[in-house]
């Protein structure tokens, strides 16, 4: 007990780092000396009076762990629920004068070094950066004696997004998928389902397909979260040239490798997907494509009377069918 504070805050976007702090924290007590609750369900007062109370059981002090202080992240990825100013308030009263023998461990999500729990208790802050986030998944993989190609990393993170616990998950359920096989891209496109946010290329995929209802509801979807007709019109374009310029390569031998190179395209995974589309599509299709949306663009930039959701759906039926 001597080398323990008597509080802590353990916090951060790095969930799994988070958790183990945790067991380590816990691996100081005896089982029968830990009380668990929750602060969406126990006041800061509650919190406090546990830390007071005594033991009747634990030999070598006792850990009162509280989860949650902060809430649960809600539909829209926002934190609700959990402790208010005035439990926070108890505990920071509490920290001046705290109970002998006990510790007080408070978990949660985001923690600024400056909030006032983090001015009286020890902080342990495990961030996973989103600049960070492929490299940590990589790590992952390596963790768990794994090989995954940084194509596959990239993807996980973009499907999953940047939370670490749901991303170790499925680092976890591809290791034990593969089987010692390395991890692909295409393994993580079968294998993960995406979360939150329509991605762009729900919108390529769709077209590469001839999908035409997928692709007017994957338009919908990204104006909604923000994008702007001529964003996606651009990103339709950007994909269709892939797709040509692909399409010319696959011709005279040359293979998704030494194209990716050549393109300066810093994956091989859209450029592969790009040379399985190119075997849909013909070259005059794919020339009126981008024709078309080169129209679409005078059209956004104000050379027609039509609202610009109304052109880009024209524009995206003809040129996906």
């Amino acid at each position: 007990m001597s080398d323990l504070k008597p509080v802590y805050l353990i916090a951060g976007s790095d969930r799994p780092k988070v958790q183990r702090a945790v067991e380590r924290l816990k691996g100081h007590f005896d089982p029968a000396g830990i009380e668990h609750l929750s602060a969406e369900t126990a006041s800061g007062d509650e919190a406090v009076a546990a830390c007071n109370s005594l033991g009747l059981f634990a030999t070598g002090g006792r850990l009162v762990l509280v989860t949650d202080v902060d809430g649960h992240r809600n539909k829209e990825g926002r934190l609700a629920g959990g402790w208010r100013a005035a439990d926070i308030e108890a505990v920071t009263a509490y920290a001046k004068a705290p109970a002998p023998e006990t510790v007080l461990a408070l978990v949660a999500e985001e923690a600024k070094k400056g909030s006032p729990l983090a001015k009286v208790a020890e902080l342990l802050l495990y961030e996973a950066k989103a600049s960070a986030l492929v490299p940590w998944v990589t790590k992952q993989f390596a963790e768990l004696d794994a090989r995954a190609q940084p194509d596959a990393c990239r993807l996980l993170v973009d499907l999953v997004g940047d939370n670490s616990d749901e991303l170790r998950l499925e680092v976890e359920k591809l290791v034990l998928w593969a089987q010692g096989e390395e991890i692909t891209a295409e393994h993580v496109e079968q294998m993960v389902l995406p979360r939150g946010p329509v991605k762009p290329w729900t919108l390529t995929d769709a077209w590469s397909k001839r999908d035409v209802p997928t692709v007017l509801s994957a338009a919908q979807r990204l104006l909604r979260q923000g994008d702007t007709p001529s964003g996606i019109a651009w990103k339709l374009g950007d994909h269709v040239a892939l797709v040509a310029a692909c399409r010319r390569f696959a011709q005279e031998g040359i293979g998704a490798a030494e194209a990716t190179k050549r393109l300066k395209r810093r994956s091989e995974f859209p450029v592969k997907k790009a040379y399985s589309a190119a075997e849909s599509w013909g070259e005059a299709e794919l020339a009126a494509a981008l024709v078309r949306l080169a129209e679409l663009d005078v059209a956004l930039k104000g050379g027609s009377p039509l609202p610009d959701e109304l052109e880009l759906e024209r524009a995206l039926v003809e040129v996906s069918r």
